[in-house]
């Protein structure tokens, strides 16, 4: 049985999420502003504008970690040209491919899948790799007409899922061919690349809040 569960239950492969760091440096400064407002007023109305701002940014960053979980929202996106819209961007260097930890505190990947632009979650705790229904409509993936169902595990209890195959999936200098996924309308429109497509790469690494993914044999990047 294919072991696979939501990004609300799936920990950052690294360290504590930057959101929750930057609201807890915008609530120890708004401590600090208030204690020395006092006696040093313009210390203590920087420390206090630092803390509304911040908090302000987590809660803007925040909303847009659920908004880019709208497949509508990243057609829209797409259509005016910001399909990178709140994200950090993937680059390649060395012969590696180098995914940036998003303000959500999970690496996000975009990848072609098929040809069809697609967004994809890494996650560790994913035995394999998962496509939501929408993403494996667009992408031509079909399930496979001969094999049973099976029942993964969600966020929501257990779901139903299709086993299928991805003939190509390409992003920065890696490509998997025949990769093995599920298709699943129970991920609220969430891809996910799990273990089975870590596996095949020569290695990967986080260092520095930066998933490295070095493949075996790299294609142009």
């Amino acid at each position: 049985m294919p072991d696979f569960a939501l990004p609300d239950f799936a920990a950052p492969v690294t360290g504590l999420p930057p959101l929750v760091l930057l609201g807890a440096a915008a609530v120890l400064a708004a401590i600090i502003g208030g204690m020395v407002g006092r006696r040093l007023p313009w210390t203590g109305r920087t420390l206090r504008t630092f803390a509304n701002l911040a908090l302000i940014g987590v809660l803007v960053l925040t909303g847009l970690r659920f908004i880019r979980l709208d497949p509508e929202f990243d057609a829209a996106m797409s259509q005016i040209g910001l399909s990178q819209f709140g994200m950090p961007v993937q680059s390649v260097s060395g012969g590696e491919t180098r995914v940036p930890l998003s303000a959500d505190g999970h690496f996000w990947i975009e990848a072609k899948v098929q040809g069809s632009q697609q967004r994809f979650m890494v996650d560790t705790g994913a035995t394999i790799s998962a496509l939501s229904t929408d993403a494996a409509r667009a992408a031509g993936v079909r399930a496979d007409p001969l094999g049973m169902p099976v029942i993964v595990r969600t966020a929501n209890g257990p779901a139903q899922a299709q086993m299928a195959r991805v003939s190509d999936l390409r992003f920065g200098n890696i490509v998997a061919a025949d990769l093995d996924t599920i298709i699943t309308a129970d991920t609220g429109g969430l891809n996910v690349l799990g273990m089975n497509f870590l596996s095949r790469l020569k290695g990967w690494r986080v260092e520095d809040g930066v998933l490295i993914l070095t493949p075996r044999n790299a294609a142009p990047g």
